[in-house]
């Protein structure tokens, strides 16, 4: 009976030792979206800061990834009395205290999501009414352990692939028997009142040798005849 005892004192003793190492694990700050592949635009993206301190949280800061910019992202919600506000590398959020061991929860819209990432880490600075700053600022790296303060991660499916347009091939140029403008010789042109003037000019000259000739013959005969 006494070593049941002292058995079961021991295994209640480990499971309260797991839960104060949990414990402070727990009090992460999470991020979620609505559209959770890369690439995706107009998405919701929803935080929530665990409250560990019972002074109640009253601003939380928010690091933007790579490719993300700060002029892209819109307030959606935040607690009753906090403000949005951008900043040089993200924004915040944060009003008066929230009550103790309430949990901050406020959500943004960002235009669009780098196409080149599946894993952004949003790097939060959790500030409590006593000035205590919990510092969730660690990246957490694919196959690698969980570090004591991680980033909020987001992880997204691969965006759909960019469809390239297919290779087209030319068609090769027809071969046709028809001569080609060089292979023909200059083509007489016609006027718009008739016949191209090169061809009256010689129709005239023939026309004056014959009239001239005429006239020289006439004029021969002529002359013979008045003699007899």
């Amino acid at each position: 009976m006494r070593y049941r005892s002292r058995l079961t004192t021991i295994s209640a003793l480990a499971a309260l030792a797991v839960l104060a190492l949990a414990a402070p694990a727990a009090a992460h700050v999470e991020v979620s979206a609505d559209k959770a592949h890369a690439g995706a635009t107009d998405v919701t993206l929803s935080f929530q800061g665990e409250a560990e301190n019972p002074s109640g949280i009253v601003s939380e800061r928010v690091v933007l990834p790579a490719g993300i910019a700060p002029a892209d992202v819109t307030p959606v919600k935040t607690p009753a009395g906090w403000e949005f506000a951008t900043t040089s590398d993200g924004f915040t959020v944060g009003g008066k205290a929230l009550p103790a061991n309430q949990d901050a929860e406020w959500s943004v819209k960002v235009a669009l999501l780098p196409a080149d990432q599946t894993r952004l880490s949003f790097k939060t600075l959790e500030t409590y009414a006593d000035g205590e700053v919990s510092r969730w600022i660690e990246i957490q790296e694919e196959g690698a352990a969980e570090p004591a303060n991680p980033a909020p991660l987001l992880v997204l499916q691969p965006g759909p692939p960019v469809a390239s347009a297919p290779a087209t091939e030319s068609s090769p140029p027809e071969i046709s028997d028809a001569p080609t403008p060089q292979d023909v010789g200059p083509v007489p042109t016609e006027s718009a009142d008739g016949p191209n003037p090169v061809w009256m000019w010689w129709m005239w000259a023939v026309f004056a040798v014959v009239l001239v000739g005429g006239v020289a013959f006439g004029w021969r005969y002529f002359h013979r005849n008045s003699r007899r």
